[in-house]
C-alpha cells in the first residue's frame, strides 16, 4: 500500500493538462480561462457623474453661490457644449461630464428656482465624478489560470470580449461494475440493489467542469466488461467503480491489463478507500479504480479524482485545500490508515459521526465535512484543532 500523498502524486504524473477551446462569453461563466484577456476599452470610457445632481466648476462652490442652468446630460445623452462660470448642467448618474464641469452638487444640496440653482447650507463635500478609465483602462488582463465567476463575466463584458479562450471540459466516462446492480427506477431482484455510486460521481464531475457520461453496468465477466472499456474512445478519464479488490468476481484490474493499461499502482493506505487503482489505458485514457462501496467512491472523489480534474483544468497539481476546525467532541483514536471520518462542522466545531461504516450513505449525506485523521493518531480530545475536507 502506498500513503494518499504518494498516490496523489503518482495520479498526477498521469494527468494532462487539456487543450482550449473559445466559448462565447454567455457560455463562459464557470469554466476556467486559458489565456489572459485584455480589455479592448476604457471603463467609464469618459469622466461620469456618479450621482444625480448639478454639474459646475468647482472654484467658487460655496452655500449661496447661485448657477444659470444651461441644459441637461444624461445616461447615454452628452450635453453638447462648455459649461461656463456660474453656469450648471442639470446632469444624472452615468452622464458623461461636459467641458468645464469638474465638480457635480449632488440635487439634495441645490434650490432650484426655474433655470436658477442656489448651493444650500448643507454643501457636500465630495465631488462625484468618475474618471475616465478609473476602473480599467484600454489593456488591462484577466490573468489565466481562472475559474470565472458571474463577476468576472461582468468584467469581460465591460471589456468588450464577446469570446473567451477556457480549457476544455474534461470527457469523463464512469463504469459500475457488478451483477447485484441495477439502475434507479428498476426493480432489482431479491438480492440486487440500486446503483448509486456513478450518481453520485457524475454529480460530483459536473459541478467540477466536467463532461461526465454513465456506461451501461457491467458485470461481473470478462466479456461484459471488455465491451465496456470498448465503449471508452474519445474519454479523457474512466472511472470504475467497483471491482478493484482481489476476490473472484474482481475482475476490472485484469481486463483492463489485458487490453493494455499500462497499472502506476494499487491499494492505498487509507480508509475508507483501500482498494483503489490507477492507470493509462491503451488509448491513451487515464483510468481510476474506485472501491464499490458507496462512501469509499464518494471519499476517493474528494480525496483524489477532484484534484486530477483540476490539474486536467490547468488549476495546478495540488490535494484538494484542508480546513481548521476544533473537536466539539472526542475523535476515536486511529489504526494505521489515514481515516477520512465523516463529520459536521458548525460555528467552527467539528463533531464526527459515531457510526463510520462504509455502506452507509445517510450518514454521508448527514456529512459536509471529512476529518482526516492521521495514521495512528491517538484518541483527540475536545478542543483539539484538526484538519478536515469540505463536502
Amino acid at each position: 500500500m502506498i500513503s494518499v500523498t504518494d498516490a496523489l502524486t503518482h495520479l498526477f504524473a498521469l494527468t494532462n493538462e487539456l487543450p482550449s477551446e473559445t466559448v462565447p462569453l454567455g457560455r463562459a461563466n464557470g469554466r476556467v480561462l486559458a489565456t489572459a484577456v485584455s480589455a479592448k476599452r476604457d471603463q467609464p470610457p469618459f469622466s461620469a457623474s456618479a450621482m444625480d445632481g448639478y454639474g459646475v466648476a468647482s472654484e467658487g462652490a460655496a452655500p449661496g453661490a447661485k448657477y444659470a442652468v444651461i441644459g441637461e446630460a444624461a445616461a447615454g445623452h452628452a450635453f453638447d457644449g462648455i459649461v461656463g462660470s456660474r453656469e450648471a448642467v442639470r446632469i444624472f448618474t452615468g452622464a458623461p461630464v461636459p467641458e468645464g464641469v469638474d465638480r457635480v452638487i449632488i440635487q439634495e444640496d441645490v434650490v432650484r428656482d426655474g433655470d436658477v440653482i442656489t448651493i444650500a447650507d448643507r454643501l457636500d463635500k465630495g465631488f462625484h465624478i468618475r474618471p475616465a478609465g478609473g476602473d480599467f483602462q484600454v489593456g488591462q488582463t484577466i490573468n489565466a489560470p481562472r475559474e470565472l465567476r458571474p463577476s468576472d463575466v461582468a468584467l469581460m463584458a465591460s471589456m468588450n470580449i464577446a469570446n473567451v479562450p477556457v480549457i476544455r471540459r474534461p470527457k469523463v466516462a464512469i463504469l459500475s461494475t457488478g451483477d447485484e446492480l441495477v439502475m434507479p427506477g428498476e426493480a432489482p431482484g431479491p438480492d440486487q440493489i440500486i446503483a448509486s455510486n456513478s450518481f453520485g460521481l457524475q454529480a460530483m464531475l459536473r459541478d467540477a467542469g466536467c463532461e461526465a457520461r454513465l456506461l451501461p453496468i457491467a458485470r461481473d465477466t470478462r466479456a461484459s466488461l471488455e465491451a465496456a472499456f470498448d465503449l471508452v474512445d474519445d474519454t479523457d478519464l474512466l472511472i470504475t467503480i467497483g471491482g478493484a479488490s482481489v476476490g473472484d468476481h474482481d475482475l476490472v484490474g485484469d481486463v483492463a491489463q489485458n487490453l493494455g493499461m499500462q497499472r502506476s499502482f494499487y491499494k492505498i493506505a487509507m480508509r475508507p478507500g483501500k482498494p483503489l487503482m490507477a492507470g493509462t489505458l491503451a488509448n491513451g485514457a487515464m483510468m481510476i479504480g474506485l472501491p464499490g462501496n458507496p462512501v469509499s467512491a464518494l471519499v476517493c472523489g474528494h480525496v483524489f479524482v477532484l484534484p486530477v480534474v483540476r490539474a486536467m483544468l490547468g488549476l495546478g497539481q495540488a490535494p484538494t485545500p484542508r480546513l481548521i476546525a476544533k473537536l466539539a467532541a472526542p475523535a476515536p483514536q486511529n489504526g494505521p490508515r489515514e481515516h477520512y471520518m465523516r463529520a459536521h462542522v458548525a460555528h467552527g466545531e467539528l463533531t464526527t459521526f459515531d457510526n463510520q461504516d462504509s455502506s452507509l450513505l445517510s450518514v454521508l449525506s448527514d456529512a459536509n465535512a471529512l476529518l482526516v485523521c492521521p495514521p495512528n493518531c491517538p484518541e483527540l480530545a475536545v478542543g483539539t484543532e484538526v484538519q478536515y475536507l469540505p463536502i
